[in-house]
């Protein structure tokens, strides 16, 4: 997992799977730049990552400030993990408007961002996306969640192909420690991560160090494109 002199920019890597994806390439010797929509949490990244990391405040919904973004920068690997907490939605209780949010950071957001980037990615480079396993599991409420992480999936296999050499994958996580719940109270939070990890093979639900090796095993396998990498501590085998 060597990235001694690689270029990595990491959408939505100031805090959760992103910022530890961040923090592990940095450690093998990548040049990182953090992006997030969020000027204090770019701040609040920098002041914990290795000196020289880049930081950019850049709203991912705007393709405009995306592509101002890639304009300056050359890289080897882009990882997307941008994406708001999560918000199940019943279609009993359907918000159409609310659902399009949605998919707006975290597909349209992607295709703005793999757009303008995939021409600076340097020969030998790759693209990282964020799934999950609700496509494949999901559960009621989850028919917006599901939806985006199948649309994520199908659209990593389709830029394995139009991209080519570029190489394109994706990280499918299970239920993980990290920001994503946020939404939800902390009593509520630790309960379901005791109910979950209780149910699985792995006997716990995942730290975001255990995806982040995900990341940058898909990012220095030079064999791995289309590929959709499972780290769910059994979720779809329980």
């Amino acid at each position: 997992m060597d990235l001694e002199g690689s270029r990595v920019v990491l959408l939505g890597g100031t805090s959760g799977i992103g910022f530890a994806t961040a923090e592990a390439a940095a450690e093998r010797g990548a040049e990182v730049t953090v992006v997030s929509g969020n000027p204090a949490s770019v701040e609040r990244a920098l002041a914990a990552l290795p000196t020289g990391t880049r930081g950019h405040a850049v709203d991912l919904n705007d393709p405009a400030q995306v592509q101002s973004l890639f304009a300056g920068l050359d890289l080897d690997h882009l990882v997307y993990t941008a994406g708001e907490p999560l918000a199940l939605m019943p279609v009993a209780e359907l918000d159409l408007d609310r659902a399009r949010a949605f998919f707006g950071l975290r597909y349209f957001g992607v295709l703005a961002a793999v757009h303008a980037a995939a021409p600076h990615i340097r020969a030998g480079g790759s693209i990282t996306l964020t799934t999950g396993t609700a496509s494949v599991r999901p559960g009621p409420g989850w028919s917006v969640a599901a939806s985006i992480c199948g649309a994520v999936e199908a659209l990593t296999r389709t830029l394995a192909v139009e991209l080519a050499p570029i190489r394109v994958n994706a990280v499918q996580p299970g239920v993980i420690r990290s920001p994503l719940w946020s939404g939800m109270s902390e009593a509520g939070r630790e309960q379901m991560y005791r109910e979950v990890g209780a149910s699985l093979p792995a006997g716990r639900v995942g730290e975001v160090e255990d995806i982040a090796a995900g990341y940058l095993s898909l990012m220095t396998q030079p064999y791995a494109t289309g590929t959709i990498l499972t780290l769910d501590g059994g979720t779809l085998v329980a």
